[in-house]
């Protein structure tokens, strides 16, 4: 007669309990998975089939035999959720960056005032914002960026065991160390149409001072609006290199932030 008593029944919970803790904080924040169309059903689904398959790397330890019911066991899941919840922000400052270039195109082309609601972030964005968001989505799901992710977060569990309650604050710093990303990246994806939208605002000032007749706002805005569009379709194809670069360096950076996060 098979005997399995209740620590043997805490133990196998506490080995799936406390990765999904942490796989569940990640997948609910993290790009792809994490984004608000997608139904939440879906998300705890994903977060159910990645424990399943992380057990390998996952199992192992005292932290798995820490009663759920218990302070220990409390904080070890806090724990697991404040990991995968810094580790899917570190992904998200790729696509912050992407958002933020578009809001600087978008206010140089007038169109800030066009913006609607991103169901993705929850907030009003312009039309440019909004497309290179959809672009750069696309673009890491076919460079296979989300499996990426699914092996950057079984191999945390290698760096950050499941029996380590306190992390390290340098993980915490060095992800906002990172979050420089959103505005250095983000003005030089959008720095070649900037630039001649400001060539073009500047001719178009002289314009102003010499044929002072010209009414510089009637003609001011549909110039500037088609200039910004030319020379976005021109730019678009040629944004492919620097959004990989920058999505690997987003994977770099959650493995940094990982192994800052590790005692």
């Amino acid at each position: 007669m098979i005997d399995i008593n209740t620590a043997q029944w805490s133990a196998w919970i506490g080995a799936f309990i406390y990765p999904l803790a942490r796989i569940a904080a990640f997948v609910a924040a993290a790009p792809v998975f994490g984004e608000s169309y997608v139904a939440i059903r879906v998300k705890i689904g994903l977060s159910v089939v990645f424990a399943i398959a992380m057990q390998a790397q996952a199992s192992g330890g005292a932290g798995t035999a820490v009663p759920i019911d218990s302070a220990q066991g409390f904080m070890l899941i806090v724990t697991q959720i404040v990991v995968g919840l810094a580790l899917a922000f570190s992904v998200k400052l790729v696509f912050a960056a992407v958002q933020t270039a578009g809001d600087f195109i978008g206010l140089e082309m007038s169109l800030s005032f066009a913006s609607f609601f991103d169901p993705s972030t929850g907030s009003n964005t312009n039309a440019v914002s909004r497309l290179f968001n959809i672009v750069a989505l696309l673009l890491f799901i076919s460079i296979n960026g989300h499996l990426l992710l699914i092996a950057g977060l079984a191999q945390t569990f290698t760096l950050i065991p499941l029996d380590q309650i306190l992390i390290d604050r340098d993980g915490i710093g060095q992800l906002l160390n990172a979050s420089r990303l959103i505005f250095s990246s983000g003005a030089l994806l959008a720095l070649p149409i900037m630039v001649t939208l400001l060539i073009l605002n500047l001719i178009l000032g002289i314009l102003n001072r010499t044929a002072q007749q010209l009414s510089i706002f009637s003609v001011g805005f549909p110039v500037t609006l088609i200039v910004g569009i030319l020379v976005l379709g021109l730019m678009l194809p040629t944004m492919q290199t620097a959004l990989e670069h920058l999505t690997m360096h987003g994977v770099t950076v959650m493995s940094e932030v990982a192994e800052h996060l590790a005692r």
